[in-house]
């Protein structure tokens, strides 16, 4: 869906929107936007390539980290990409990844955070839908994160004026394509679209959707189940299970850029991000006018 560029991007705090850019993405506070947006770009492109360099191999080592979950050279080879791209950057800012666990330990509203390889048992399968999440939380909510799907040539950031897109082209960190402001769709609570995870589906999900009138069912994996959303592609996705703020940030932002919400399962408030320990509750990411059922 495409909308018209607005003159001001907006955040909710405390009951009240307050501005955060103009028109140009300049820095109004403590973070320059516009370089923000350019260096999110260029490093996800770039640990697109080296996670599709390994992806083309015939094989290539799988380890089992501190909680079992898998990680490989993909992983390994993107975050250090990413986290020397980011600190290069943003020095005075503090980072989170997913693959570097003394980083677990930080504490603050304001943060960058990015999981260099969302989905690593989809790039293990040689299933396409893995992301590339990295995001910019300020005062406890995403502001400005992209998504990119290498292997599904799928790019979704937010501009520096905090509205989000999907770029289109050769997505190439020198060249870019043709910029397609996104939003939510405008559903119809009788015939809902609902995406959900491939892999985590569940007796309680199911239970949850059931609530709804639901017109199709979506598979996605990874953060694109929040693009699909911010797309008009989708209208809801209810998550009743684990994630960590790495997994979510990112398409969280941008799915609000949309015109979207993302909101705790249990009492509809907003998801707020700098928890101990970066857990998530179950959550629901929705287009606002979707008529919200109880847990």
């Amino acid at each position: 869906m495409i909308i018209a560029v607005l003159a001001l991007s907006y955040h909710k705090r405390d009951g009240e929107f307050i501005n955060i850019t103009n028109d140009l993405g300049q820095e109004w506070g403590n973070m320059d936007y516009k370089q923000l947006e350019e260096t999110m770009r260029r490093l996800s492109l770039a640990a697109g390539d080296v996670i599709m360099d390994i992806y083309g191999r015939d094989d290539f080592d799988v380890k089992s980290k501190s909680d079992d979950s898998p990680v490989t050279a993909a992983d390994e080879a993107a975050d250090a990409l990413i986290s020397a791209g980011l600190r290069a950057a943003f020095p005075d800012v503090i980072l989170v990844t997913e693959e570097q666990s003394e980083s677990h330990s930080a504490t603050g509203d304001t943060f960058l955070i990015v999981d260099p390889l969302d989905g690593t048992k989809k790039f293990i399968h040689r299933r396409g839908d893995f992301t590339v999440n990295i995001a910019y939380v300020e005062n406890g909510m995403p502001t400005r994160g992209v998504v990119y799907a290498p292997a599904k040539k799928r790019m979704f950031y937010t501009r520096a004026d905090g509205q989000s897109i999907e770029e289109t082209g050769p997505l190439h960190p020198d060249v870019i394509g043709q910029q397609n402001l996104i939003a939510v769709s405008k559903p119809d609570n009788k015939a809902l679209y609902v995406v959900a995870s491939k892999s985590h589906r569940d007796q309680a999900t199911d239970d949850y959707i059931n609530k709804y009138q639901v017109r199709d069912m979506k598979s996605a994996g990874s953060s694109l189940k929040f693009c699909l959303i911010a797309t008009g592609e989708a209208d809801i996705y209810p998550r009743v299970g684990r994630t960590m703020e790495w997994d979510t940030a990112a398409g969280h932002a941008i799915l609000t850029g949309a015109g979207g919400r993302v909101v705790r399962f249990d009492n509809h408030e907003d998801l707020a991000y700098g928890k101990d320990g970066f857990a998530n509750p179950f959550f629901i990411a929705y287009s606002p006018d979707v008529e919200l059922k109880d847990a």
